[in-house]
């Protein structure tokens, strides 16, 4: 086996080397001003990240807006990964997942009564002329999953960084799954590690520090995920019945943990640390579920041999599951998802939401 990794390491490193030569000429014509970068007059946050998928994209961006809406009128721009159409939409109560995405809708659902303006455009200087065409009071732009995307110019720039794999342990595509070469870092005001574990020590916060080596204009924060109560997917398929105690020792004996997520692992563990058996349907990122996938998930069920037996799936699959027309009617009553709330650890850092502010500030007072 490691034999096997090695010849595929051969295989794949040159391929990384000439993938790396692209990338970085692309980012010397940036630099250059070859390729022009358009800057706005409102401040624009970038949030992203260097690898491929699997970095909390989606809850950050959601954190952001939740921490300014309040005090700015948002728009947030995306390009709609997988969606089935093209050009600009914004989001509205017509739309659905296959219009703008999984991880737009799920962002509009959220704050449609807050007054953020969701949309979506592959190009991102139109996205967002046409937003401010749409409506000149926003004030703000966050984009998401923009850090690539440098026709933008943004005003504060977030990239994320797992702390399972954190990216000067990866690789540059297709050997590892680096998007850009790590030293892209510089670029970001503020870098944040996620998905951190809770029993972090001090000794480990420094570590990340030196090892990230960060220039002094720029943050590092440490966030993690906290999971909230099960939420039904059909909350009308429940008539009156108790939504089941995910926190409850006993409460719950076996789940089948449907996930379509870049990197299920953390989910999975979780619900294992609560004492509940899993049984696992993984599937690609952003999977567009069928009716034979509706078909196999209902067998799946059918195996496990116990009555306090439910099917959990993440927030993101949950909007794609509840408009499936395939979805298996004796099981509407029987599915739930697990939201998930951004927290940062405390320790001699500041939020996100207190960095962002200040620097938000500072652009105004300039």
């Amino acid at each position: 086996m490691a034999k096997n990794g090695l010849v595929q390491s051969m295989i794949l490193y040159p391929l990384s080397l000439l993938y790396g030569m692209g990338v970085n000429i692309r980012n010397l014509m940036f630099n250059k001003g070859i390729y022009e970068q358009e800057s706005f007059d409102i401040p624009v946050i970038s949030i992203g990240n260097l690898t491929v998928g699997g970095a909390g994209k989606t809850p950050h961006t959601e954190y952001v807006i939740e921490a300014l809406c309040r005090d700015y009128r948002i728009g947030m721009l995306s390009r709609g990964y997988r969606r089935r159409t093209k050009g600009f939409i914004i989001a509205s109560s017509n739309s659905n997942p296959e219009d703008i995405g999984d991880e737009p809708y799920q962002i509009y659902k959220k704050f449609e009564n807050k007054g953020v303006m969701v949309a979506v455009c592959e190009k991102r200087v139109e996205g967002i002329k046409r937003m401010l065409d749409f409506d000149p009071k926003l004030n703000l732009i966050v984009l998401d999953d923009a850090f690539q995307h440098r026709f933008v110019k943004p005003r504060i720039s977030i990239l994320l960084t797992e702390h399972s794999n954190p990216l000067y342990n990866d690789h540059l595509l297709p050997l590892g799954r680096l998007r850009e070469p790590a030293k892209a870092i510089e670029r970001a005001d503020i870098v944040i590690l996620t998905k951190c574990p809770d029993n972090m020590k001090p000794v480990d916060f420094r570590l990340f520090k030196e090892t990230f080596d960060l220039f002094p204009y720029q943050n590092l924060l440490f966030s993690k995920y906290r999971y909230l109560s099960l939420v039904p997917l059909f909350p009308e398929a429940l008539e009156g019945m108790p939504v089941p105690d995910l926190y409850n020792p006993g409460s719950i004996n076996t789940v089948l943990a449907v996930v379509g997520v870049a990197n299920p692992r953390p989910f999975i563990r979780y619900i294992r640390s609560l004492g509940i058996k899993v049984k696992i349907m993984s599937f690609g990122d952003h999977h567009s579920f069928s009716k034979s996938d509706m078909t196999a998930i209902r067998n799946k069920f059918a195996e496990i041999r116990c009555l306090d037996k439910y099917i959990i799936t993440t927030e993101k699959d949950a909007v794609r599951l509840a408009g499936n027309p395939y979805f298996p009617a004796e099981l509407r009553s029987r599915i739930f998802y697990i939201p998930i709330k951004v927290e940062f650890i405390p320790h001699d850092a500041e939020s996100l939401e207190t960095v962002l502010k200040q620097k938000l500030n500072n652009y105004q007072g300039n």
